[in-house]
């Protein structure tokens, strides 16, 4: 069993950014950059002493990286509006936030390929959405329950499904998304496509039975799955030292033999190797791998929650010294790949695309109540 915690500087969080460059032009146009990466000690090999093994830190070229800052920053200004839309009433229901945890889908959905591979995860899915190029103004007016919504304004934020992105859910049953990774995972190998499942869950999921039935599938079938334990600390509102047993979740394969990896989940770097070492041992035809990211959620367990669990000096101390993103804008600033003129461009760019997603999803019409008796069989029976 490896235990990995490719910890490097800090951490840097987010998701996929618009415009990703093409892997032939960020070939052609990064040696340099990955020069001046690699003399500053990222892509080396920095793992933590003991029995955590090295997987390293990924080695972006200047518009990937400014393309992974762009995401995470995204993520967090969207999730901020939604924060804010559902303080006015105009979101209902539960609302779960990203806020803090933006690195780990982005540095594994950049990863993917986007029409080839499939993403299935829990009811905290607004991020994994951005991640999967979805555009922020129908995920808004889904949360905001609007007819041009994701799901037809009938999913709200746990719900939401986008076949055409390769998006299987938001699902609002704790773990119930996990079996279906395993179909998803079932159904790349039966159809030989080549694609992977990336199948999530939190640490409070980690404990629920199905989550073992879908490990024993998927390494009996050696079917293409990387299962990511996105550990939070806290689960719903219990921390993990007072509910498991076995705080090691990456051993949680062990029995089936699923290799495990603990990764630094705040660092979208250290995220991102992790990810391309996963493709490679799924796509390999070795089976399933189970990724441990240790994140931290900086917001309650959903909107309703005022987080007495723990104390703010502790959320503030993971703020200052572990934040995804202002590691990711302080490393891009030494290694000349933004400097303070891009960085404050970036953030009015991405405020006016957030602002915009707002306005759309309160001004667009609500459901037809015809749209109650639709999307409910697959036929006509």
């Amino acid at each position: 069993m490896v235990k990995a915690s490719a910890k490097a500087p800090a951490a840097a969080a987010g998701t996929k950014a618009p415009g990703r460059p093409a892997a032939n032009k960020a070939a052609s146009k990064s040696a340099a950059d990955r020069k001046a990466v690699e003399k500053k000690g990222v892509g080396k090999s920095a793992g933590v002493p003991g029995k955590q093994g090295n997987i390293g830190r990924y080695a972006p070229g200047k518009e990937e990286y400014r393309d992974f800052y762009h995401t995470m920053l995204l993520i967090r200004r969207f999730e901020e509006k939604a924060g804010q839309l559902y303080g006015m009433g105009l979101i209902g229901g539960f609302c779960h936030l990203y806020i803090g945890q933006e690195a780990v889908v982005t540095g594994l959905q950049t990863a993917i390929t986007p029409g080839k591979d499939s993403v299935v995860t829990g009811y905290r899915d607004h991020g994994h959405m951005i991640a999967c190029h979805i555009d922020p103004k129908v995920i808004m007016a889904e949360l905001t329950g609007r007819d041009s919504g994701i799901s037809r304004g009938k999913g709200g934020s746990m719900h939401m499904f986008s076949v055409d992105h390769g998006f299987y859910g938001g699902h609002g049953i704790v773990a119930a998304q996990v079996p279906i990774g395993a179909g998803l995972g079932f159904a790349h190998k039966y159809r030989g496509d080549g694609g992977v499942a990336l199948t999530y869950f939190g640490d409070g999921a980690a404990n629920q039975g199905q989550v073992y039935e879908s490990f024993n599938m998927a390494a009996l079938w050696k079917l293409p799955v990387i299962f990511v334990i996105e550990n939070n600390q806290y689960a719903m509102g219990t921390a993990l030292t007072r509910s498991t047993a076995d705080q090691e979740l990456y051993r949680r394969g062990e029995s089936f033999g699923v290799q495990g990896v603990q990764v630094d989940g705040m660092d979208v770097l250290a995220v991102r190797a992790a990810a391309n070492m996963a493709l490679d041992h799924v796509r390999a035809g070795n089976g399933p791998i189970l990724l441990e990211m240790m994140t931290y959620r900086y917001r309650g367990h959903s909107m309703s929650d005022p987080a007495k669990y723990r104390t703010r000096e502790e959320v503030q101390n993971i703020r200052e010294t572990r934040d995804p993103i202002e590691h990711a804008k302080k490393e891009l600033q030494e290694l000349g790949f933004a400097d303070e003129a891009w960085l404050k461009e970036i953030d009015k760019q991405v405020k006016a695309q957030v602002a915009e997603a707002a306005d759309y999803a309160e001004k667009a019409p609500l459901p037809d109540a015809a749209e109650l008796y639709t999307d409910i069989l697959v036929g006509s029976y």
